[in-house]
Formats: structure tokens, C-alpha cells, sequence
């Protein structure tokens, strides 16, 4: 393992302050909140309660509220910056840090929404092509939830770039004895199965919240990993990189774990709720609400076919009632997503 290095971790979200907490048993980590009331309570009380309640943040965790404008200086303070905002903030920070040259990743997992009706919307790595074509970029990225990571529970995740500087850095900032931090270079699989297990967890979650069973749920999710990685492969990406923890990893513990907030999403939603109850009652943001259409646009203008979804989408919409779109999700014969999948992978 490397020395210990000055670590910035921007937004004060629950995957923010859990790799914040895990960071500073070995490194110096300043977590900076952009609301300033919020920052004051961590402050004083050494903790995010907002997000993480009952987890104590260690003495080499600093707390800052710079405004925007005194970001670019942090950030070049710091041997790494880790962008931990949503994916709707993601393009505004990029701006921001463009003229930095100290490594940089972000932690959002999905597409941008479509800037306008021509142009479909982008992974994480082509907003950054756009806005900071200079930064040394990449995502971590892999199955994890903030609360157990924050715990030092035992988890893996990948450090994807195109750079090896970048995915070094991550490493030596985030891999420890209960945190495994791998690298990998195909950053486009890693970033569009953490983008596309969001959408096929909400599927997953309508699937168990109307008692389908555990046999639909297997497979719902075996022919959800087909239709993640026929979008990958059209978007470059190499196929193994979905067997491993950034496609099945990642879509297992989405789609199966009470602590996700997209399969919660789904299972309120069979339970009779409205979208808007629905996120209104998880209190944090559930990026598969936000990205599924997206999904669906950037595959249709690549040709995918993408069933899952679709109807995903149709739900949130409310163009299909719950059972109606479990019995659209079903409904497919699951040797035409393989055969598919094979044509995609023939082509690269």
C-alpha cells in the first residue's frame, strides 16, 4: 500500500460520508457538504446523522463548507478528489474542477438525463469528454451499500478507468483489509452496469412485492444481466466485465437487498403506491427513477432491445399497472435475449 494521501470526497450523501469514514482510518479526508446548516451539524456532532446515523466519524475525517467557487482550490490540495453527487450534479462539478490535473472519479451510477430530444443522454465518462476533457478520470464503482461499508463490513469494488494513474489511486485510497478495491480499464462496462442495475432492480422489487416467487426472480435477473450486457456491448464495452462485480455483483445485491433504494422503489409501487409517494417515502434519491427512460433512449438509438426496461418505464409513467407490467416482464422467451446477446458480441 501506498503512503497516506490527502483525499477530497465531495457531497456529504450516504456513499459519500461511508467511503469518507472508511478512508480516514488510513488517509487524511476532507468531506465537504454544500449545505453549509448540514456540514455544521457533522461538525459538531462527528457524525451524519441525515444519512448514517450511529457511525462516529474518525479524528482524521475533516468537515468543510467552501462555497462552489473554492472547490477548484480544494481540489488541488488534494492527491485525489472523489465526486460524490448524484448524477444530475455530476456535469456542474466536472466544470467546475475542469483545470485540475490531480486524479479525479466520481461514485454516481447511470445515464444523464437528455439535454435535448435529439441527443440522448450520456455516461458519467462522456460528460466528462465534453466538460473536462483534461481531467484524469474514473469511476468506483461495484455492490456495495454506504451502511455496511461505513461498518467495515467486508465489500468489493472496481476502480474503472482508461488511465492507470487513476485506477492506482483509488486503490491506494480505498483498499484496505475489509474493503477490496480492483482495478479494471474497460470503463464503459463498469459504468453501464452500474447504470442499468438501478432500472432492473425496480423491475426485481415489483417482481417480490407481488409474492411472484423466487423462481421469477431468478429469472428476471439472469435475463436482466443479458440485457445490460447487449447495451454494454454496443456501447464498447467487453463482455466479461458484466460477470464480474460491476455487472452480476452489482445487479445481485440491487435487485435482492432490502437496503436498495430501486428495489424499494419497486416494491412500493406493487403495494399500490404512486411514484411520487414512492420516492417521497425513501427520503434519498433512487437513480433508476431518474435514468430508466434514458436507458431505454440511448438503447433505442443504438438498436438494443431492451424489454425490461421498457416496461420499467412504462410503470413509472403509469402506461402499465404493476401486474401488468410483471406479466409483460414474463412474457418473453428468455433464448431470444441470448441469441441476441450473441449477435452483439459478434460484432466487437
Amino acid at each position: 500500500m501506498g503512503s497516506s494521501l490527502n483525499i477530497a470526497v465531495l457531497g456529504a450523501g450516504a456513499w459519500g460520508t461511508a467511503l469518507a469514514v472508511n478512508a480516514a482510518g488510513r488517509h487524511r479526508v476532507t468531506l465537504w457538504a454544500r449545505d453549509a446548516e448540514q456540514a455544521a451539524r457533522m461538525a459538531a456532532q462527528r457524525s451524519n446523522e441525515r444519512y448514517l446515523a450511529g457511525i462516529a466519524f474518525p479524528d482524521k475525517l475533516c468537515i468543510a463548507d467552501e462555497p462552489l467557487q473554492a472547490l477548484p482550490e480544494l481540489a488541488g490540495r488534494s492527491d485525489l478528489v472523489v465526486v460524490a453527487t448524484p448524477m444530475s450534479g455530476l456535469r456542474g462539478m466536472l466544470s467546475l474542477l475542469a483545470q485540475g490535473a490531480m486524479p479525479l472519479a466520481w461514485l454516481c451510477k447511470g445515464f444523464e438525463a437528455s439535454l435535448d430530444a435529439a441527443s440522448p443522454g450520456l455516461l458519467p465518462h462522456e460528460v466528462a469528454q465534453q466538460v473536462a476533457p483534461g481531467l484524469s478520470v474514473g469511476v468506483l464503482s461495484g455492490p456495495s451499500f454506504a451502511q455496511e461499508v461505513a461498518r467495515g463490513r467486508p465489500t468489493a469494488l472496481v476502480a474503472a478507468s482508461t488511465q492507470a494513474a487513476v485506477r492506482d489511486a483509488l486503490v491506494d485510497a480505498f483498499h484496505g483489509p475489509a474493503l477490496r478495491v480492483y482495478a479494471n480499464d474497460d470503463l464503459i462496462g463498469v459504468e453501464t452496469g452500474g447504470a442499468v442495475k438501478n432500472v432492473l432492480a425496480i423491475a426485481t422489487g415489483l417482481c417480490d412485492g407481488l409474492s411472484l416467487g423466487l423462481n421469477a426472480r431468478a429469472a428476471l435477473i439472469t435475463r436482466g444481466l443479458a440485457e445490460m450486457t447487449r447495451l454494454g456491448l454496443a456501447l464498447g464495452a467487453r463482455a466479461e466485465t458484466f460477470m464480474g462485480l460491476s455487472g452480476l455483483g452489482d445487479l445481485v445485491l440491487t435487485a435482492t437487498g432490502d437496503l436498495s433504494r430501486n428495489r424499494q422503489i419497486g416494491l412500493l409501487l406493487a403495494r399500490g403506491q404512486t411514484l411520487a409517494q414512492a420516492v417521497e417515502s425513501l427520503g434519498h434519491v433512487a437513480e433508476g427513477v431518474y435514468c430508466a427512460r434514458t436507458v431505454v433512449q440511448r438503447a433505442q438509438a443504438l438498436g438494443v432491445d431492451m424489454p425490461i426496461s421498457q416496461c420499467v418505464v412504462a410503470l413509472l409513467d403509469g402506461r402499465l399497472a404493476p401486474a401488468d407490467a410483471v406479466a409483460a416482464l414474463m412474457g418473453r422467451d428468455p433464448r431470444d435475449e441470448m441469441r441476441q446477446a450473441g449477435e452483439y458480441a459478434s460484432r466487437t
